[in-house]
């Protein structure tokens, strides 16, 4: 009997296809592999392991890319520590726990392919890799354009001379400090050149470093530069001292003038009396002041490099005094100010007090005149004052009582007034005197 065949799915053939891709795939990504970083001539080399599995049983070690005995450096079993040398062993070599081939103390001949053979008890591993052992390099070199600049002048550029292409290995110092890219230093893309933009007198030295491969800094030489500033200003000292730009000084006595500034290189001086050049030293001295030596003195300070100048002027003449009391008493200028000023509020005091007591005498004299007018009394009251009776006057009165009482008689009613006892000098007679 025939049975009949079962029908091919393409589903199956599918799920076929994958499966063996994911079977290459674990076989690759269990594949052991070798690593390893460049390194100098004096220093350590070292070769790991990638993927290692576990239940390693040997690690054998060959130079080139060979496995077999006449190529083979060292061998390491794990589970039992052992050791076994081969025919290129050079007593730096060594094999770690993970597998991994220290070389000490590598040489340039050291540079080459490497094969390790791992025994995994039921299959073996075999990898090769390649080991770079370089020289120890020369330190870089540094130039620049100039090494003189001025303060805040020109740019200056410096260049670091190195076979290395990888900008972050190279860095530059300002005064033994990192420089970044700033507002005063600018750095090109490769990391070779370096630009001052703006030049400070606290910018001494400049230098370049390179990072080997195994992450030393090989520093290159110091540039030192000469930045020239100044001058910032010009001090100006007198003996004796000056007011004002004024130094008071008498025929035959000693002046001193003394000009100073802060500047590199040192600045040139110039000293111009009235208006002509008179010395290029920083100090005047005069032990004997004369008349011709009067007058205004300019100390100039500058720099040729910079192009910078400053300059402070002072006026030497008498000391302006006033003469008080006799031809051997003077007043200073100082003092003479201070008298007159005390002098204008004595005055200012003086009228004051005088206004105030002749304000005063005024007012008193004002109130002592004021007696009572009978303009304003009413009618009533002189009326009845007239119809009072009149006393007679007798034998012996005085003189001024007869005058009185004649007048009485002789007045009209509208100017008689009533008298007052308390007005001094007025009889009680009743009625006062027209």
């Amino acid at each position: 009997m025939h049975l009949p065949r079962p029908s091919r799915s393409p589903w199956r053939e599918m799920v076929l296809v994958v499966s063996l891709l994911a079977c290459g795939v674990c076989q690759t990504s269990g594949q052991i592999s070798i690593t390893s970083s460049p390194t100098i001539e004096g220093f350590n080399a070292s070769l790991e392991l990638q993927n290692v599995p576990e239940g390693v049983q040997e690690y054998s070690w060959h130079r080139g890319e060979k496995d077999s005995a006449d190529s083979m450096i060292v061998s390491y079993c794990p589970p039992f520590s052992a050791w076994q040398l081969g025919p290129m062993y050079s007593l730096r070599e060594t094999v770690t726990a993970e597998g991994r081939l220290v070389i000490r103390d590598a040489l340039r001949s050291d540079t080459g392919s490497y094969t390790v053979r791992v025994d995994l008890g039921n299959e073996t591993q075999r990898a090769t890799g390649w080991l770079e052992v370089q020289e120890w390099g020369d330190d870089p070199g540094i130039s620049a354009n100039t090494t003189s600049v001025v303060e805040y002048g020109d740019p200056m550029a410096a260049f670091c001379h190195t076979n290395v292409t990888d900008a972050t290995r190279i860095r530059w110092y300002v005064n033994s400090e990192e420089a970044s890219g700033n507002e005063r230093v600018a750095i090109s893309p490769d990391g070779k050149t370096l630009l001052l933009l703006q030049p400070s007198r606290f910018d001494v030295t400049i230098h370049c470093t390179v990072t080997n491969v195994v992450g030393f800094a090989q520093r290159s030489d110091s540039l030192f530069l000469k930045v020239a500033y100044g001058p910032d200003g010009v001090t100006l000292k007198t003996r004796p001292s000056m007011f004002s730009g004024v130094l008071p000084a008498e025929v035959g006595s000693a002046v001193q003038l003394e000009c100073s500034s802060t500047s590199s290189p040192r600045p040139e001086y110039r000293w111009v009396h009235n208006g002509s050049l008179l010395s290029s030293a920083p100090s005047l001295s005069f032990p004997s002041l004369t008349w011709e030596q009067m007058g205004r003195y300019r100390c100039i300070a500058e720099s040729p490099v910079t192009q910078l100048r400053f300059y402070r002027d002072v006026r030497i003449q008498r000391p302006r005094t006033i003469p008080v009391g006799g031809p051997e008493f003077y007043l200073s200028g100082p003092l003479l100010v201070f008298f007159i000023g005390m002098t204008a509020l004595g005055g200012v005091y003086l009228c004051g007090v005088l206004i105030y007591i002749l304000v005063t005498r005024l007012s008193t004299s004002k109130r002592a005149t004021e007696v009572p007018t009978f303009l304003n009394l009413k009618p009533r009251t002189i009326r009845r004052a007239a119809k009072m009776p009149q006393l007679s006057i007798a034998h012996g009165d005085p003189p001024w009582h007869q005058h009185q009482h004649r007048y009485h008689h002789s007045c009209p009613h509208s100017w008689a007034q009533p008298w007052s006892a308390q007005q001094p000098g007025i009889a009680e007679t009743g009625h006062s005197a027209c």
